[in-house]
């Protein structure tokens, strides 16, 4: 065989490949490939402190972002590293740290949901309508 005919045996072919080819269907689809990667990643870290999938969301983003860019590659390889490593030494403190992290957690989510305005809106189907429910942010309803 060739080294020609080994050119053409591994040459990619596909979607991607044809975007590769064409240099402005190759910035449009990398600039796309950012926007949306960044808007997961933007969403995974807004969710980080509250219950739910943050982590996977901005792994999931920085998945998308590692497609095109391999800085974000190194970036989630790195953060995978850490978040294992807070995961088993967060494993390894005894109960008192365990609480602190928790109640550190359960703060964030309050105070956020205070500025936000959540308890007055909620305090309003009560009836309850106390004026430090209401967020410093978005001032009182009345």
């Amino acid at each position: 065989m060739t080294a020609e005919q080994r050119e053409e045996a591994v040459e990619p072919t596909g979607l991607r490949h044809r975007f590769r080819r064409n240099p402005a269907l190759n910035l449009t689809y990398r600039v796309g490939v950012g926007v949306v990667g960044g808007l997961v990643l933007l969403g995974g870290i807004l969710m980080i402190p509250y219950p739910g999938p943050g982590w996977l969301v901005v792994f999931a983003g920085l998945a998308i972002l590692a497609t095109e860019f391999a800085w974000a590659g190194r970036l989630l390889r790195f953060a995978k590293r850490y978040y294992d490593a807070w995961v088993a030494w967060l494993k390894r403190q005894n109960v008192l740290v365990k609480a602190l992290v928790l109640s550190a957690t359960a703060l964030v989510v309050a105070a956020t949901c205070w500025l936000l305005g959540a308890f007055a809106l909620v305090g309003g189907w009560f009836g309850l309508e106390w004026p430090w429910l209401g967020s410093p942010i978005f001032g009182s309803r009345g």
